[in-house]
C-alpha cells in the first residue's frame, strides 16, 4: 500500500486530495501496466482514455483558465507511478498545447483547446534541433513572411507524439531581432504540405519521437501564436508551466520502484532471514525514502508558489534537477534490490531504469538547472548590494 501521508501536507486543498484518489482508483483499473507492442497505437489509446476520462481538462488552461499546477503535479506523479506511456500521454497532451492556452488567440484556441481536453487531437510541442536542445537562441528553423503566410524551412528533432500528432506548435526564426528575439511560435497542422517526418527515433524507453522536417512549409499568418519575434517568451513560458511536472513524474517513477522495493525486500527470503532485514537494505531503503520525501518537498513547494503566483525560475529548476537525479538514484537502488529480476526485460523495476533516464535530459538537462539556479542566486544578490 503507498505511503500517500504526503498528501496532508499544506501545500494542498481538499480539492487535490480528493483528484488525486479519484485518479488513483481510475489509473488502477485503466492503465496500470498496460505495456502493448505497438507504442503508437497505445498512446493514442492512452489520449482517448485520458480525454473520455476528464482527465486532459487539467493539462489545459486558456487566457481565463490557468492551470492549477499543484494538480497537474499530481497527475502527473499518480500516472507516472501506474504507467510511464500514461505520464507520457498526459504530459505532451499539455506541454503541446501550452502555447495556445497562454497565448493564443480565441479562434486559435476554440479550434485546438476542446479536441485537446477531449483526447480527439493529439498535441506536439516542436522547439528542438540538432543543434540547438538546451540552447534554443541557436535554432536554425526559418519562417519568412510572403503575403499572408509564413514559409518554414528547416529541421526538428527529438520531438514527442512526433508522427502521430494532429498538429505541431513549431518554433523558427522569423528574423525581427538576433538571437532569441526573432523567433516567431506556430500551429502546423499534421498533412500541411511541405512538412513531413523524416525519420522515427527509437528511444530506450518506448515513446512516439521523431525528426521533423520544413520544405517550402506555407503556414497561414493567421497561425502564429503570440506577437511577432515573441517565440522565445512563448516557448520559455510554456516551460515554465510544465518544467515543475517533470519533476513530480519523476517522483511518481521513484514512489513505484520504492513500493515495490520495500515489498520485495519484506518478503525475499535468502540466508535463513528476510532481504530486509540485512542492515545494509535498512540502509539502502532509508536513502531511498529521504530521496523521494526531499523530492515531493522540493516539487510541491514550486508548484504551490506558482499557484499563488510567484516566481518559481528557482524553484521549479531545484525540483526538476532534483527530484530527476534522485529518482535515477532510488530506481536503480531498486533494481540492485531484486537482482536478476530487476534487469530482466519487462520486469517493472526495468521498465522505471529505462523511463528515468531521459527525465534527466529533457525541458531543461540537469546541467541546465544548475545553471538557472546559479543565475538567480547571483541575480538576487547582486539586487541586494
Amino acid at each position: 500500500m503507498a505511503d500517500k501521508s504526503y498528501l496532508d501536507w499544506p501545500f494542498f486543498d481538499g480539492r487535490h486530495v480528493d483528484l488525486e484518489e479519484a485518479l488513483d482508483v481510475w489509473a488502477a483499473a485503466h492503465v496500470r501496466d498496460l505495456h502493448g507492442t505497438d507504442v503508437d497505437a497505445d498512446c493514442r489509446r492512452l489520449v482517448r482514455m485520458l480525454g473520455e476520462g476528464g482527465w486532459l481538462r487539467h493539462a489545459i488552461g486558456g487566457a481565463d483558465a490557468p492551470i492549477d499546477t499543484r494538480a497537474l503535479c499530481l497527475i502527473r506523479e499518480t500516472l507516472a507511478r501506474h504507467n510511464g506511456l500514461a505520464d507520457f500521454a498526459f504530459a505532451m497532451q499539455g506541454l503541446g498545447s501550452g502555447a495556445l492556452s497562454l497565448f493564443g488567440t480565441e479562434a486559435q484556441r476554440e479550434r485546438y483547446l476542446p479536441r485537446v481536453a477531449r483526447g480527439e487531437a493529439i498535441a506536439a510541442f516542436a522547439l528542438s534541433e540538432p543543434d540547438a536542445g538546451s540552447d534554443v537562441a541557436a535554432l536554425r528553423c526559418t519562417a519568412r513572411l510572403e503575403g499572408d503566410a509564413y514559409v518554414l524551412d528547416g529541421d526538428k528533432t527529438w520531438i514527442s507524439n512526433g508522427g502521430i500528432a494532429d498538429f505541431y506548435v513549431v518554433f523558427a526564426r522569423t528574423g525581427e531581432a538576433p538571437g532569441a528575439r526573432g523567433i516567431g511560435a506556430f500551429v502546423v497542422d499534421a498533412g500541411t504540405p511541405g512538412f513531413t517526418i523524416a525519420e522515427r527515433l527509437a528511444v530506450i524507453a518506448p515513446h512516439p519521437l521523431a525528426r521533423l522536417r520544413f520544405e517550402g512549409c506555407r503556414v497561414p499568418a493567421a497561425q502564429r501564436i503570440g506577437a511577432a519575434g515573441q517565440g522565445f517568451k512563448v516557448a520559455m513560458a510554456t516551460l515554465d508551466v510544465f518544467r515543475t511536472s517533470v519533476a513530480a513524474a519523476a517522483l511518481g517513477f521513484a514512489r513505484r520502484a520504492f513500493d515495490d522495493a520495500l515489498a520485495h525486500a519484506t518478503q525475499r527470503r535468502m540466508f535463513g532471514q528476510t532481504l530486509a532485514d540485512f542492515q545494509l537494505t535498512q540502509a539502502k531503503l532509508a536513502q531511498m525514502a529521504t530521496h523521494i520525501d526531499a523530492s515531493a518537498l522540493l516539487t510541491y513547494r514550486a508548484a504551490w508558489q506558482r499557484d499563488r503566483g510567484g516566481k518559481v525560475t528557482k524553484e521549479a529548476a531545484m525540483a526538476k534537477m532534483t527530484a530527476t537525479e534522485s529518482a535515477q538514484q532510488v530506481i536503480d537502488a531498486a533494481v540492485q534490490m531484486f537482482g536478476g529480476l530487476g534487469v530482466t526485460s519487462g520486469h517493472p523495476a526495468e521498465r522505471l531504469y529505462r523511463e528515468i533516464r531521459a527525465l534527466r535530459i529533457y525541458e531543461g538537462a540537469t546541467e541546465v538547472q544548475q545553471l538557472i539556479i546559479a543565475r538567480e542566486l547571483l541575480r538576487a544578490a547582486k539586487e541586494e548590494r
